[in-house]
This record gives C-alpha cells, sequence and structure tokens, in this order.
C-alpha cells in the first residue's frame, strides 16, 4: 500500500469538458432528458478519455488533502484487532475464520478435538496480489472434506474447489459459475447438492447473470455430468438456497425471484435408492412471505418464517406433511421485536436458543424446545449485536449444552462468546485475535435517539461521539441505507472510530426500508413509499443540528450501494443541509437502472420505469434526473470499482459529470470528484485496499468538514487490554 501524503490543495478546479447532448426521451408522456448517455459505455473512447481526466483530478485533491498519514495510521491500528467467526462444528472439529493482526484477509482455520489448530485456506499465499478473496466454505459431515468459493478482482463469480481435510490434497476444482452457491453434503462426504449457473454463452445477452439450477454433484465427477433437481421450469431470475438435515435424510431448497422479501420452499427425502429427489412445495413465493425451513436433529420440521406475522414467527411441522395448514406455531411474533434466528440446544434438556432484535439491539432467548414457553432472557456484554449462533453437530457429545456466537458493539471487535445451558452464563470464547494489542479508544459515548419524521413516524438512530451530550457544534458524519429489508445494529467500525477519536460524531439512522422494525419498516420504504426514507434521513439530520451537535456546514452524509442512492437523494432534494458527501457504488439514474447487471432484480423494491405510473415514482427522486442548474450543491465524492458485477460503475459517471455542470459552489471549497478503482468488486476487499479507501473517503470529508485529522496520533483513553466476559 502507498503511503499516503499531503501536500497543498489545489488553487484551481477546472472540470474535465463532458459532452452533453441534446437528448430528451419521450417516456410515458413524460420528457426525460438524458445528456450524459455516452458515459454509460465505458468502451466507448470518450468514456474512458474522461475517466482518466478524472482519476487525475481526483489524485490531485485527495493526495493533498491533511491529516492523511495520521488517519492511514489510526485506521490499521483499530484494524490490527483483527476478527474471528464462530466455529462450525463436524464430528468435533471446528471450521472457523480468523484475520489477525497484519492480515490482509480472513484464513480458514481447523481445531482438532485435542485443541491442536491448523491453518486450512489462505487466499494470501495461494494469491499474494490481494485480489482473490474466500467467498463461502462448507465441510463435510464427518468433517474430512471441504467445499470452497474463490472469487478473483472482487467480480464475485465463484470457482468451487473440494480439498481432503487431513491431506490437503485438491480432489476437485475448480467449479465456475458458482455465485452465492451453498454446498448441502450427503452422509459420507462422496455426494453434495449445490448451485451452478447455466453456460452464459447458451444464453440471450440480457440474461447472463441468472439461469440458476440445484444440482446433485458426485465428488470427482464432471460437473456437465450433474443432475438437474430443481430449476429447470422456475423463472431465470431465481436464487436458491438449499439445506440437507443432519440425518442426511431431508433436503431443504428455498427460491427466491430476485432480490426480493418473499420466497418458495421445497423439501424431498432422501432415501438410500432416491437418486433424483422428489419435491414437495412448503410454502409458494406467491404467499407473499419470507420463509426460512430446515429440519433439525430432532427431526422437525422448524419454519422461521413472516407468514401472518410480519416480525416473524417459529412453527414446527411433520417434514411428511409441511405445508402451512399443518404448521403448529411454537414462538408467536412479538409486536416490538424482531425473531431473527433460532437454534435447538441438544443438553441439558432440549431448548430453543431464540435471537431477537428491539431497535436493531440483539437480545438472546430462551423457550422450551417441546412447548416454545419462555424460560429466560440471557444477560450479554451489552448493547451490541448477535452474530450467527452455531452448535455441535450429532456426532459430537461434548459441547451438546452450548450455543456459540459472534458479539460486537461500537467499540469491540467482533469476538466468539459461549452460552452454556448448564451453568446459564455467557463466557468469553476467543476474543479478537489483536485486541490486546490494538489501541481501542475507550471514552466513546453511545446512544440510541428517537425522533420523529416528516409524517411523524417515530425513528431511530445510534449517535457515537467523544462526549455524553452536545458541548458544541462538531463535523458530523450521518449514514443509513434504507432499503431491500436491510437494518443495521451496534457493530465494529474503524471508520467509525477513527471520526470519533479524531473529535466528530457519527451517526447511524434506522431508516424506513430496513428491517430494524420488521417486514413492515421495509415496506414503509419500497416503491411509492421510498420517500420515506429520505424524509427519515433529513429528519435525523435536523435533530442532530437542533440537539446541537452539528450545523449544515458541519454535517458529512455517507452511503453505499442503495445507501448511495439515499445519499443521492438527499444531497439534490436538500443541498443546504450537508455540507459533504461521499456516496459509493451507487444507483442514481433511476429511469435506466434495469438494463445494468442486476438491475432488473430490483424493480420490486424500487418500481419500473417501463410502467407510467412507476416511472412517476423513480422520476420523483431520481438523483441524476433532480440535479438542478445554478444550485451550490456539497462536496461530493464518488467512489466506484471497475469490476462490480451489481451496480454498474455508469450511475456515478453520470452524476459526475451533471454535477459538475450544474452547481454554482466554489470548486476548490466544495469539489465534486469521482475516485475509481480496478480489479475489485462491490463487497470483499483487502484490508490494505479497505483502508486506502476510506483514507480517501474520511479525509475528504474531514476537510469539507473541518475535522482535524492531524492529531490521531493522540488516543482518547488508555488502551483496552481486552473484551471483558
Amino acid at each position: 500500500m502507498t503511503e499516503p501524503v499531503s501536500g497543498a490543495l489545489p488553487a484551481t478546479m477546472i472540470y474535465p469538458p463532458a459532452q452533453r447532448l441534446d437528448l430528451v426521451e419521450d417516456l410515458h408522456g413524460h420528457q426525460v432528458p438524458d445528456p450524459y448517455r455516452w458515459l454509460e459505455d465505458p468502451d466507448d473512447p470518450r468514456t474512458a478519455e474522461w475517466s482518466q481526466a478524472q482519476d487525475l483530478l481526483a489524485r490531485s485533491w485527495l493526495d493533498a488533502l491533511p491529516g492523511r498519514a495520521e488517519l492511514a495510521e489510526r485506521l490499521r491500528g483499530l484494524l490490527h484487532t483483527g476478527a474471528i467467526t464462530p466455529p462450525t462444528w463436524r464430528a468435533g472439529r471446528a471450521f472457523f475464520t480468523r484475520r489477525g493482526p497484519g492480515q490482509d484477509h480472513p484464513v480458514l482455520v481447523l481445531r482438532e478435538r485435542d485443541g491442536a489448530e491448523r491453518v486450512l485456506l489462505d487466499v494470501s499465499e495461494l494469491d499474494p496480489t490481494g485480489r482473490t478473496t474466500l467467498d463461502t466454505w462448507s465441510p463435510s459431515p464427518d468433517g474430512r472434506r471441504l467445499a470452497y468459493q474463490l472469487s478473483v478482482g472482487g467480480n464475485e463469480q465463484s470457482l468451487l474447489h473440494v480439498v481432503d481435510v487431513d491431506s490437503g490434497a485438491l480432489l476437485e476444482g475448480p467449479i465456475d459459475r458458482c455465485r452465492y452457491s451453498p454446498v448441502g453434503w450427503l452422509p459420507g462426504g462422496e455426494e453434495y447438492f449445490y448451485v451452478r449457473q447455466l453456460d452464459p454463452a447458451t444464453l440471450p445477452e440480457d440474461e447472463r447473470l441468472f439461469h440458476r439450477r440445484v444440482w446433485r454433484h458426485r465428488v470427482g465427477a464432471d460437473p456437465d455430468t450433474d443432475l438437474v433437481v430443481l430449476g429447470e421450469d422456475l423463472d431465470h431470475t431465481y436464487y436458491y438456497g438449499l439445506s440437507v438435515s443432519p440425518s442426511g435424510r431431508w433436503l431443504l431448497v428455498n427460491g427466491v425471484p430476485g432480490t426480493v422479501r418473499r420466497n418458495s420452499v421445497w423439501i424431498a427425502e432422501l432415501t438410500d435408492d432416491t437418486r433424483e429427489p422428489v419435491f414437495t412445495e412448503v410454502l409458494a413465493a406467491e404467499a407473499g412471505a419470507r420463509c426460512v425451513a430446515w429440519v433439525d436433529v430432532d427431526d422437525r420440521l422448524y419454519l422461521l418464517t413472516t407468514l401472518d406475522a410480519p416480525r416473524f414467527r417459529l412453527c414446527v411441522a411433520d417434514p411428511r406433511r409441511p405445508q402451512p395448514e399443518h404448521w403448529t406455531e411454537l414462538i408467536a411474533e412479538q409486536p416490538d421485536s424482531v425473531l431473527e434466528s433460532v437454534e435447538l440446544v441438544r443438553a441439558p434438556e432440549p431448548t430453543l436458543v431464540v435471537a431477537r432484535t428491539r431497535h436493531a439491539v440483539s437480545e438472546l432467548h430462551l423457550h422450551d424446545a417441546a412447548t416454545g414457553a419462555h424460560q429466560a432472557r440471557v444477560a450479554l456484554p451489552g448493547t451490541g449485536t448477535v452474530h450467527r449462533m452455531t452448535t455441535v453437530d450429532p456426532a459430537t457429545a461434548e459441547g451438546a449444552d452450548t450455543v456459540w456466537f459472534g458479539w460486537s458493539d461500537f467499540v469491540s471487535p467482533l469476538s466468539v462468546r459461549r452460552l452454556s445451558l448448564r451453568t446459564g452464563r455467557v463466557e468469553l470464547a476467543a476474543a479478537a485475535p489483536g485486541v490486546d494489542a490494538a489501541d481501542v479508544p475507550a471514552d466513546v459515548h453511545t446512544q440510541q435517539v428517537e425522533y420523529t419524521s416528516l409524517d411523524g413516524t417515530t425513528v431511530r438512530m445510534f449517535v457515537v461521539a467523544p462526549v455524553a451530550r452536545p458541548d458544541r457544534p462538531r463535523p458530523t458524519l450521518l449514514t443509513g441505507y434504507g432499503g431491500f429489508g436491510v437494518g443495521r445494529g451496534p457493530g465494529y467500525s474503524a471508520s467509525t472510530l477513527a471520526w470519533v477519536q479524531a473529535g466528530g460524531v457519527w451517526v447511524h439512522a434506522s431508516l424506513r426500508g430496513g428491517d430494524e422494525e420488521g417486514e413492515q419498516w421495509h415496506h414503509a420504504g419500497m416503491r411509492e413509499r421510498k420517500q420515506n426514507v429520505f424524509d427519515d434521513f433529513h429528519a435525523a439530520a435536523e435533530r442532530l443540528v437542533r440537539d446541537g451537535w452539528t450545523i449544515p456546514q458541519q454535517l458529512a452524509i455517507m452511503g453505499g450501494s442503495n445507501g448511495g442512492l439515499l445519499v443521492g437523494a438527499a444531497l439534490t432534494q436538500r443541498p443546504e443541509l450537508y455540507a459533504a458527501v461521499v456516496c459509493s457504488a451507487p444507483l442514481l439514474d433511476m429511469v435506466r437502472y434495469e438494463r445494468f447487471l442486476l438491475g432488473r432484480l430490483w424493480a420490486e423494491e424500487y418500481g419500473s420505469a417501463s410502467v407510467p405510473e412507476e416511472l412517476a415514482w423513480l422520476l420523483a427522486y431520481s438523483p441524476y434526473h433532480q440535479v438542478r442548474p445554478d444550485v451550490a450543491y456539497p462536496a461530493v465524492l464518488f467512489t466506484v470499482f471497475e469490476s462490480d458485477s451489481r451496480v454498474d460503475p455508469n450511475h456515478a459517471r453520470k452524476m459526475c459529470a451533471a454535477l459538475q455542470h450544474a452547481t454554482t459552489s466554489d470548486s476548490t471549497k466544495h469539489p465534486v470528484l469521482i475516485r475509481r478503482e480496478t480489479e475489485v468488486g462491490h463487497s470483499a476487499r483487502s484490508v490494505a485496499r479497505t483502508v486506502d479507501l476510506l483514507v480517501d473517503e474520511l479525509s475528504f470529508l474531514a476537510g469539507a468538514t473541518g475535522l482535524d485529522l492531524t492529531g490521531l496520533g493522540r488516543t482518547l483513553g488508555s488502551p483496552r487490554s481486552g473484551v471483558p466476559a
């Protein structure tokens, strides 16, 4: 990684010329201009020339910002904590990932019954460039084989491999076209079910990212001879998840048409003489509900569902009679919390450990497995988030009374905790590997604040600050997401702590469109109700100003993907309210978003420009179409990734050109810039590239809001020596 340097900011700012086309389309009676359509084509020589000029401009500004070296050092220190995940148990063996201090990527680790550990997979050794990422992995039931998936350069096009755990020998792979593929092993580790796309060369051009099927595969066989077991007669946009029961008797498959929050579920009984499973439909997507279904060690079918319960309920059924009319409700929906996940613990008595969130904050509860009756609430280490619960498999007796889970809050890096049902205590199982050496600031104050949105709805936001109460207006960074039923609770973030340690305030708003208050909260921020999300965001900003935390001249906003759409809409709707914006991998042209990459999957979330009424919704807030001439827009930094396979970078290119043309702000004080990266995509990246990106983003926002980063070498408090049990 190149060490950032600081120098003098450019005295003048001349934006690269961008041709404005006189292109106006009549769409359902709307006159829709699109002056920068040529920037949609990355192969157009004009686009390449414009992009290269923007690269030079962005670097000339970003590299000269003060405090970059101090910020980079602080971020590396905070990321020095590393991370560790809860174990996946197979026949007494524990498989987990761990990223230690100084490591760019997590490594996959095996811990044997006797406690001995060894690294099974380190992508940094496979590819020292840092471009390869470990997407997912799954050990066989006996722990002797491991399926894992890698992708390169951020394209998320996973390649599936299988290795022998004991010898490390590669048994097969790479098998291509396995993006987003789960693996469901059959007993013995000789066969598995998985998801693979059809060969794109055989598909229409506009369908080459789709057409998945569920296949049955024998290790070592030619994947072209695999048996298709599901997907031939379903819509080409379906994504599939699957699981095989611990006994190996039941195969569960769920199918989601695109990214909607409703799915179908099928179940099939597997017998020794069954090669091709015969599926029974458990629930159809047309029911409009989400359902996570699995058969557990007690051979009951469990169904965690929003059917008749927007905040989820848990039902059980006989796998041979799986339809809703045969379900028995075990744990009812609660009116003020969301049921997130459930784990069955076998000893000392069968007990369900239930994870809930109440206004985005995690809780753990114990319920009787037979009746569903509530038994106790588990005391957790604080106000934080439970990440993924796990239990031992049926082949493992030791630890049958224990559930492991990940835990983090705003100042505690991800650790692993274990809850013993015999003792009732939660204990630290594994701290973040570098927490003892990392200088995690202790003097950080967090609170959850209720505020009122434009229509009177109560919304909540987390405020993280160096002081408990507003003492003076401070540079403040407000972020959120507000879409696709995706929420965020308290969690460790190096960028948050660096901003706060420099004296700023960091805020995350739990906007409508997320899942913080259940599926109804999501519905309240989608389609024709999308403006609610932006109103919630503006109301959060206004409350921060009213409470004295900040002023508009010190208020920065940041968001990525759907969150990029959020801040793009915010800056065009209320340019006077925000001083600076980081808009990352964003959706911004909401008229043409369906034409690119995965865009067609999102019409149920946003609406489609092909439908007259829905086009009107989109035009009402589409950031690219809401840019107005002669407006003093805030400072804006777009960050895009050329290997992004979800959101096309053309959104940011077009919006950048439009803002550079329209803004009346002094470009040497409120610049509009675009920063792009190659060989990196929408999601996973190395720690080094993460630091590089955050240094550019946070120093840009700090420079625009007056946050002094040069003092980051001085800590707020004494270093934390670890995370208390």
